[in-house]
């Protein structure tokens, strides 16, 4: 009997070794994804990362020497690369900040008021330019903006001057043909997070005295403030990597007046074969959207 006791576990005592052999086998499964993650995306990025410290190129060398930091030395002391910053920024700020987060919010705000068929049709209208490809809105927004375009004629017929978008304001032509196409998920991400605000605290702000736009800036911004940071973060990444809108209407001209860092990228590593500089740019680009993504999510924390 008490043998028996004394060889029986003990109720409630946790089997130490056991669950010690079992955790390895947890991760078994996704084995095969960690593989092919580290294989297809963490092998391209480390071999990225090695030629943009080389002098590769495409063309004219069958050599390639490993030369430190001389690609980013030569960035920071490009002109041209300074302008495609200056550009980026601008490109970013109009089309994705000011632009797309605006309008999106205003178009999901306005259509929680309008009634269902107008509604229908808004988000039929702006959700059906957010699913053109990329390349087809570019080549759209191009025949637009042209000198013998739809907007110029728009202007004629009224008497008011026309003139060469492309030509005068191509970063402000490439910027409105982002808005156009990327408003469309401001608008959606916006209306989910509207009709999560309970109708008894905007009830309540009236019933207080508050005007609609105090209900809006001191009820309904606070309460949807994590909305707008993770749209404002994914906005920004999006815009930062826009290259074939800009490729089709501009090709980053005239000169470099709409060359973005992705158009300055290619040019350098495509049209003018400097494999390991265009690839140094790019890993600048990476570190941009890095920093705008730490900013975002900083703002995103809640307040303690």
């Amino acid at each position: 009997m008490t043998t028996a006791t004394k060889a029986a576990p003990a109720v409630g005592v946790p089997r130490r070794g056991l669950g010690a052999g079992r955790r390895p086998l947890r991760w078994l499964p996704l084995a095969p994804a960690t593989v092919l993650l580290l294989l297809f995306l963490g092998g391209p990025i480390a071999y990225c990362c090695y030629i943009a410290f080389t002098d590769m190129q495409l063309t004219g060398t069958s050599t390639t020497e490993f030369t430190g930091l001389a690609n980013f030395r030569r960035a920071f002391g490009d002109d041209d690369f300074r302008n495609a910053v200056v550009l980026t920024l601008v490109f970013t700020v109009v089309s994705s900040l000011l632009g797309q987060n605006t309008l999106g919010l205003a178009l999901a705000a306005l259509m929680r008021r309008a009634s269902r068929p107008v509604r229908t049709l808004i988000g039929a209208v702006v959700v059906a330019a957010w699913v053109v490809p990329e390349i087809v809105a570019g080549f759209l927004l191009y025949a637009f903006f042209r000198r013998e375009g739809t907007l110029n004629a728009l202007l004629d017929g009224l008497g008011l001057p026309s003139q060469n978008w492309l030509y005068t304001l191509p970063i402000l032509a490439v910027s409105f043909a982002n808005v156009w196409r990327g408003t469309a998920f401001s608008m959606l991400v916006y209306s989910a997070a509207l009709s999560e605000i309970p109708q008894e605290i905007t009830e309540a702000a009236e019933v207080d005295g508050a005007g609609g736009l105090r209900r809006f800036w001191h009820v309904t911004l606070p309460m949807i403030r994590r909305s707008i940071g993770t749209n404002l973060m994914l906005n920004t990444l999006q815009t930062l990597s826009v290259f074939g809108l800009i490729w089709a209407m501009t090709r980053g001209g005239p000169g470099n007046r709409s060359q973005t860092l992705p158009v300055f990228m290619y040019d350098q590593a495509f049209n003018k074969s400097l494999i390991g500089y265009g690839t140094a740019v790019a890993l600048l680009l990476l570190l941009v959207g890095a920093a705008f993504s730490v900013v975002y999510l900083r703002l995103m924390r809640e307040e303690v």
